[in-house]
C-alpha cells in the first residue's frame, strides 16, 4: 500500500509520517531527504513533476514487494498527485499558508482524502490512525 502524506511546507508532514511509519512498521520516504540524495532543489513545475516521479518510483518498488510505504511530500498539484497514484491519501490541512510563496501559489488542496488532519496530533492519535489503516489492508 502506497500512503501519501501531503500538505504545505510546515504542516507537520514529516513529524506525522515518521510516527505513522513506526506504528505501521513500514518504509518511509521523506521528499526533502530524497531531493538531497538527488541534489535536485528545482521547484519549477518540471522539478516538481520530476520529484513526483522520483517518489512514485521509490514507493512502487516497496509496494511491488508487498510492503506498505509512507511518502511525505508537498505534492501540490492534481498532476503530481496523479503521477504518484497513492492508494491512501492523508492531507495535512493544519495551516492555511506555507513559508514559500511559490509553493503557496501552485498548491491545490485535494478534492478528497482518506484522512484529513486539521491539527497537530499526539502520538496516541497517530497510532489510532495507523491501526485504522492496518485494518484496511
Amino acid at each position: 500500500m502506497k500512503i501519501l502524506v501531503m500538505g504545505l511546507p510546515g504542516s507537520g508532514k514529516t513529524h506525522f509520517s515518521a510516527r505513522l511509519s513506526q506504528h505501521l512498521k513500514c518504509a518511509w520516504f521523506n521528499a526533502d531527504e530524497i531531493r538531497k540524495m538527488a541534489n535536485d532543489w528545482n521547484f519549477t513545475d518540471e522539478g516538481r513533476i520530476r520529484q513526483a516521479y522520483r517518489m512514485k518510483n521509490l514507493a512502487d518498488f516497496e509496494s511491488d514487494l508487498g510492503n506498505t510505504v509512507v511518502c511525505d511530500f508537498v505534492c501540490p498539484t492534481v498532476e503530481t498527485r496523479e503521477i504518484f497514484q497513492a492508494d491512501l491519501l492523508i492531507w495535512m490541512n493544519t495551516i492555511q499558508e506555507g513559508r514559500f510563496a511559490d509553493t503557496n501559489a501552485v498548491f491545490s488542496p485535494p478534492a478528497q482524502s482518506d484522512f484529513m488532519v486539521e491539527r497537530f496530533l499526539f502520538d496516541s492519535e497517530i497510532q489510532a490512525i495507523a491501526q485504522e489503516i492496518s485494518s484496511l489492508s
